[in-house]
């Protein structure tokens, strides 16, 4: 479970995803199977949250790694550059950006 707060020595990853509502519910599950097999086996995996919108339309990605290079090189893994062609088609397009925690209410 993500735990966030100021100062927490971990790497911050959002990453959207626009999709369609005719493909969001496969999207989902094509990430939830990679969080469950790949991602959250590699080294330096925290914790991530999946969050689909009303509409259906956008799918967004909280994740926390150990550190930035932890969250590169999964991306780099064979298994994941494969995954990820597979999303890739699933949805118009897809950012991971890293953050730092600035506030919590």
């Amino acid at each position: 479970m993500p735990v966030i707060k100021i100062g927490q020595p971990c790497q911050t990853v959002l990453t959207t995803f626009e999709t369609t509502p005719g493909s969001a519910h496969d999207l989902m599950e094509a990430l939830q199977s990679a969080y469950a097999e790949v991602i959250s086996k590699q080294p330096g995996f925290i914790s991530a949250a999946l969050h689909i919108n009303d509409a259906q339309t956008r799918i967004a990605n909280y994740s926390q790694w150990q550190k930035r290079e932890d969250f590169q090189a999964m991306l780099r893994t064979e298994e994941m550059r494969k995954r990820n062609r597979v999303i890739n088609g699933m949805c118009k397009s897809f950012e991971p950006v890293m953050y730092d925690v600035e506030g919590v209410y």
